[in-house]
């Protein structure tokens, strides 16, 4: 039986937009993420990560210093009591890339890519999955994969082409919306 799952941006969902962070020093997890993401889980829910990660493909910072404070900010969901499934990232950009990083990819959101990848992996029902993201592009995304619920995580409106199904300005304002009867 395929599962749904609750997707995530990293930066500005989980934590703090703080420009291209990657170094756990730098690292401010958002009040609430923790909390939701226990909800998800008792929900049956999985909680996979989708995150266009430009700072690579402009080279301020490496592949492995990725992978190094996503392997922290992991043990850091195992501390709180939530299992993360999958991370998924895309280090392209079209324009400021440099190298093999320059290169328009279908990971790289406002794309389907990453989305599309993880339910082919982890056997997801998109229908029944959300994403919860804080740009035009994470809900865009959303939409071109067929992921039934978007919520954009603002404290102020966007303007977007593309409405979100859902607008929230605080994670637990989400989790109350889309878990109320879980505790």
């Amino acid at each position: 039986m395929r599962r749904a799952a609750l997707f995530l941006d990293r930066d500005g969902v989980i934590n703090e937009d703080l420009n291209y962070v990657h170094r756990v020093e730098d690292f401010r997890f958002i009040e609430g993420i923790f909390a939701l993401c226990r909800r998800a889980k008792r929900a049956g829910m999985l909680i996979i990560v989708v995150t266009n990660q430009a700072g690579i493909g402009r080279g301020y910072y490496t592949e492995y210093q990725f992978h190094d404070l996503n392997n922290w900010m992991v043990a850091r969901f195992l501390d709180e009591g939530v299992v993360i499934d999958g991370v998924y990232f895309c280090p392209f950009h079209p324009v400021h890339g440099i190298g093999g990083y320059k290169m328009e990819s279908q990971d790289r959101k406002p794309g389907p890519g990453m989305i599309l990848r993880a339910s082919a992996q982890h056997g997801i029902d998109l229908q029944r999955s959300v994403l919860i993201g804080d740009k035009a592009t994470d809900i865009a995304a959303a939409k071109h994969a067929g992921v039934g619920t978007s919520v954009l995580f603002s404290e102020e409106r966007l303007s977007t082409l593309i409405e979100p199904d859902l607008m929230v300005g605080r994670l637990g304002d989400a989790a109350n919306l889309l878990f109320p009867t879980v505790d």
